[in-house]
């Protein structure tokens, strides 16, 4: 099977518009519409209902609106118990000395808002402009994905003035904050939730959350036995009923006051995919009513389409193309030709206004680290080439600029080691983390929405594609990802390079190079 994607631009004289499509090979002639294929002979036959695909009315309420500003961005996630402790001095009880190496769950480190706002001058150098934020709510755990409070910052993190000022200073240095929204669940000392389990059915807060047995609730609320929360809650968290409209109301709220208290840019939803389509719909509409262009982000590692018409989130984290990038440079069996429909495929299932603002990201905290993968430099930076020239926003992780290491959740969560960033190695690693950012800020063309394979290599196992940006300039892109040196046609502007030597690419290099018009 050979296909073909393609895209174009139609803008109709009116706001009605039928159409259909001609397809010519050098013999025949064969007409396209919504019910099927027509010979030129059945399209001519008199009295033919023609079934023309049809845009009916375009409401501009109905548009597709996202927010421009994030197609410029790159992302730096931070998981602020492990990034920086800016306060030292005032130790907290409990809190394990930041060190190197795998780490668990159960251990404190005591990285804050403080120390995030101290090395917001490392990041602007680095390049980043956009923070994304685990979560800061006060929260039983290191993680803080169990909320206690969720009008309340972390005291282990801060409080509310040092996030005011936090996002302040970022903001003069150019950078927008995202802070993590865990609504589908909430830790157990949640108020409402403990008042549900104190009164049963007879709280004010009964229709809060998704409590499918209220006996066995009855039986077991003077318990921490984890084993009753597998039939009636999340991750053995109380899961919310975000279909109540005493639930939808409190979280437009809580979202209204981060807003207009600490003036985010972003929010993301964790587990976006099972809160409520109502839930989003009024969320959506609230806060793009306080804010038009705040950025509204979910977590949904699968095909998201159904949450990307325009009422619900303006994105969602890109996680099938951190797999089917994953899995290209794992499965030697698979040929160029997957990689490209693994691409194709990832930006044909939305439309373009949400590509254009995908969160995309090659690991986070619920992943193994980039570089424990392959523990090779050479598919690392190969990798982080094909993530600043695809379209959408790019991600790091706080750590990929030195390709620090880790295991699955929880090892990928270790302490960022500032100490080490001053040796040699570490330094060159954030040069070329700078490179590959300056890159994509700098060329337009890595940020577009349009691209092609040209396919001009015999070897199977060598990527290559073309980004162009609105005014035509070309931007290419060649990852060799066999065992044998390429020759390379053409010249051109080298803006990324790794393991290429006078016009040869050796095995696992990269080029990136501009093209010009």
């Amino acid at each position: 099977l050979h296909q073909i994607w393609w895209t174009t631009t139609l803008r109709p004289a009116y706001k009605r518009c039928k159409y259909y499509f001609e397809l010519h090979t050098d013999t025949e002639v064969w007409y396209y519409f919504e019910d099927g294929f027509l010979t030129e002979e059945q399209l001519g036959l008199e009295g033919r209902m023609l079934q023309c695909f049809t845009v009916p009315w375009m409401n501009p309420a109905d548009v597709n609106r996202t927010p421009d500003w994030v197609n410029e961005t790159v992302w730096y996630q931070i998981f602020p118990d492990r990034f920086c402790n800016g306060k030292p001095e005032d130790q907290q009880e409990g809190l394990t000395p930041w060190r190197l190496g795998p780490v668990t769950n159960e251990e404190r480190f005591g990285g804050n808002l403080e120390g995030i706002r101290q090395r917001l001058g490392y990041l602007q150098d680095l390049g980043i402009t956009g923070i994304y934020l685990n979560p800061i709510m006060e929260a039983e755990s290191n993680h803080k994905y169990d909320t206690k409070d969720y009008t309340k910052i972390d005291p282990a993190f801060g409080d509310e003035r040092t996030m005011r000022l936090l996002v302040s200073e970022a903001h003069e240095r150019g950078i927008k904050i995202m802070v993590d929204a865990v609504f589908n669940h909430c830790g157990r000392k949640f108020g409402p939730w403990l008042d549900v389990q104190k009164k049963g059915r007879e709280s004010e807060y009964a229709d809060w959350f998704m409590v499918q047995n209220w006996e066995e609730l009855k039986k077991r609320a003077d318990t921490r036995d984890g084993r009753f929360y597998s039939f009636a809650f999340a991750d053995g968290m109380p899961k919310l009923n975000t279909n109540s409209e005493q639930v939808i109301r409190y979280f437009c709220k809580v979202c209204e006051d981060w807003v207009r208290s600490y003036e985010i840019d972003g929010i993301r939803f964790d587990v976006g995919n099972e809160v409520s389509h109502r839930f989003l719909k009024r969320l959506r509409e609230h806060l793009k009513s306080l804010k038009p262009d705040i950025y509204l982000l979910g977590e949904i590692w699968h095909d998201a389409s159904q949450w990307l018409q325009g009422d619900e989130y303006d994105s969602v984290m890109n996680y099938p193309l951190m797999s089917g990038i994953h899995d290209f440079f794992l499965d030697k069996s698979l040929g160029k030709e997957a990689f490209e429909y693994m691409v194709n495929r990832c930006y044909t299932m939305y439309m373009q206004q949400n590509n254009n603002v995908m969160f995309n990201l090659l690991d986070s905290h619920d992943t193994e680290r980039l570089m424990n993968r392959f523990k090779d430099l050479d598919i690392f930076y190969q990798q982080l080439a094909v993530l600043f020239t695809m379209p959408g926003s790019p991600c790091i992780y706080y750590g990929t600029e030195i390709a620090l290491e880790g295991g699955h959740d929880p090892d990928c969560r270790r302490c960022m080691p500032w100490e080490e960033l001053k040796n040699e190695e570490n330094q060159k690693r954030i040069e070329l983390m700078k490179e590959l950012i300056r890159m994509r800020k700098t060329h337009q063309s890595c940020r577009s929405l349009y691209f092609h394979f040209p396919n001009e290599y015999e070897n199977r196992r060598c990527v290559e594609y073309v980004k162009l940006d609105e005014a035509g300039r070309k931007l290419e892109v060649i990852l060799n990802c066999s065992e044998e040196k390429l020759e390379i046609h053409g010249t051109g502007e080298v803006l990324f390079s790794r393991n290429y030597q006078e016009g040869r690419l050796g095995p696992k290099g990269t080029l990136v190079r501009s093209l010009g018009i």
